[in-house]
C-alpha cells in the first residue's frame, strides 16, 4: 500500500474473518481513517441464519482496533444482482459465477455507492489480489498467494473501480495473514475461513437451487448411450462435475465418473471416466460475452494465459477477435471443461487483462 495516502478515509468490509481483519490494522498502520462495514445480505429464511455471527466477530474487530462500525444492509441489491441472476442462468441450462456478480453488484457497487456518500476516498476488502497504479491507468494483478489468488472473481472491475479500492493483504502470503493476527492480538485470529456461496453461507448449492427451480429426475448415461444412473435435474450440473448424481450399474472397479455434457431438453447427463475421453465433449475455440478489459482491450494473436475456473492451471491461448463485447478465444491444447455461463479470465503473466462469459 501507498503509505503517502495519509488520513485518506476508508471503508472496509469486515466479514468476521481474518483476511479483511487483518486488512483493517495494515490500513491502520499505514495512516488511513479506517472505518468498518459489515455488509448484511440476503439470506433464506429456511437456512441456518449465520450472518448474526459473521457481524458479531465483525464488531469484536472493530472495537479491538478502535474503529467505527456500521452494518450495511444491502439486501435488495444483493437478491437482484446474484441471487436472482444466479437462479435465472441455471433456470436455462447455464452455470453462472455469483461470487463474480457479488463483487461487481455488492461489494464494488452498492458498498462504493454507499461509501461516497459517507465521504470515503477508499473502499477496501480482503481479497488476495493487488492494484498497481501505473501512468496510463490501474492493473490488477494476481495474489501473491497463488493458492489463495482471487483475481479470477475480479475480472468485471473497470479503471473507475481500481482507483479507489485498496486490497492490503494481496501481497501477502496466507500463512503470515494468520501471523499476523496473532501478532495483533485480534480476537478472530484462529477463526476458520469461510466456505460456502459468497455471504450465503455453508449450503450446498444444489439444496439451494432446488428451492426455486423446479427439477425432476432424469438418466445418467455413459458414452455408449447406456442408463447407468439417475440424478436429481439436470439443470443443477455442470460440465466436470462428479459429485451429485447416482451410478446404479457399477463394478468395483470403476473409476470416478464426470459429467462431459448435459442436455436439458432431455434432461440426461452424459458422464464418463475420463473428462477428455470424447472429441465431441473438446474444443479449441470458445465465444465469450459481456466482456470485460481492464486497462485496454487485448492485442490479437498475442500468447495470453487464461482459465474457466477458480484456480485451475493456466492455459495458453489468444484473443482472435473482439466486437464490442463478444471476443473469440482460441487455445493451444483443447478445452473439455468449458461451461456456458462460466467466467473465462485472461492473464499477460500476473496482470488479469479481464474476461467474458462462456457462451
Amino acid at each position: 500500500m501507498n503509505s503517502s495516502r495519509i488520513k485518506n478515509k476508508v471503508y472496509i468490509g469486515l466479514s468476521g474473518g481474518v483476511d479483511s481483519a487483518v486488512s483493517a490494522v495494515l490500513l491502520q498502520k499505514a495512516g488511513y481513517d479506517v472505518h468498518g462495514v459489515f455488509i448484511k445480505v440476503w439470506q433464506p429464511n429456511w437456512i441456518e441464519c449465520s450472518w448474526k455471527e459473521d457481524r458479531r466477530e465483525a464488531m469484536r474487530i472493530a472495537a479491538h482496533l478502535g474503529i467505527s462500525f456500521t452494518t450495511l444492509d444491502l439486501e435488495k441489491e444483493y437478491k437482484k444482482g446474484v441471487i436472482d441472476y444466479m437462479i435465472a442462468e441455471y433456470s436455462v441450462g447455464r452455470t453462472p459465477n455469483p461470487d463474480v456478480m457479488c463483487n461487481r453488484e455488492v461489494k464494488f457497487g452498492a458498498f462504493w455507492h454507499w461509501a461516497q456518500t459517507q465521504g470515503a476516498d477508499f473502499i477496501a476488502t480482503g481479497h488476495y489480489a493487488k492494484i498497481n497504479n501505473k501512468h496510463d491507468g490501474y492493473l490488477l494483478l494476481k495474489g501473491k498467494d497463488s493458492n489463495k489468488d482471487q483475481s479470477y472473481f475480479l475480472w468485471t472491475l473497470i479503471q473507475d473501480d481500481l482507483k479507489h479500492i485498496l486490497f492490503p493483504v494481496g501481497g501477502l502470503p496466507k500463512p503470515e495473514v494468520r501471523k499476523l493476527a496473532t501478532k495483533f492480538k485480534l480476537p478472530n485470529a484462529d477463526r476458520k475461513d469461510s466456505q460456502g456461496l459468497c455471504f450465503i453461507g455453508k449450503i450446498d448449492v444444489k439444496e439451494f437451487l432446488m428451492h426455486y427451480i423446479k427439477t425432476k429426475s432424469g438418466s445418467v448415461h455413459n458414452e455408449q448411450d447406456i442408463h447407468i444412473g439417475t440424478h436429481p435435474g439436470a439443470l443443477l450440473f455442470t460440465i466436470g462435475e462428479r459429485h451429485g448424481f447416482t451410478i446404479t450399474k457399477k463394478t468395483p472397479h470403476d473409476m470416478p465418473y464426470y459429467v462431459i455434457s448435459k442436455n436439458i431438453t432431455d434432461n440426461t447427463l452424459v458422464v464418463s471416466n475420463k473428462l477428455n475421453q470424447s472429441k465431441n465433449t473438446t474444443t479449441y475455440e470458445v465465444c465469450l460475452t459481456q466482456c470485460n478489459w481492464i486497462q485496454e482491450n487485448p492485442l490479437l494473436g498475442k500468447t495470453f494465459q487464461g482459465r474457466s475456473r477458480y484456480r485451475q492451471e493456466l492455459y495458453p491461448l489468444t484473443v482472435v477477435s473482439i466486437n464490442k463485447s463478444n471476443a473469440t478465444i482460441r487455445f493451444e491444447t483443447a478445452q473439455d471443461t468449458l461451461t456456458p455461463g462460466q467466467s473465462l479470465v485472461i492473464y499477460d503473466r500476473e496482470v488479469c487483462i479481464g474476461g467474458g462469459i462462456i457462451v
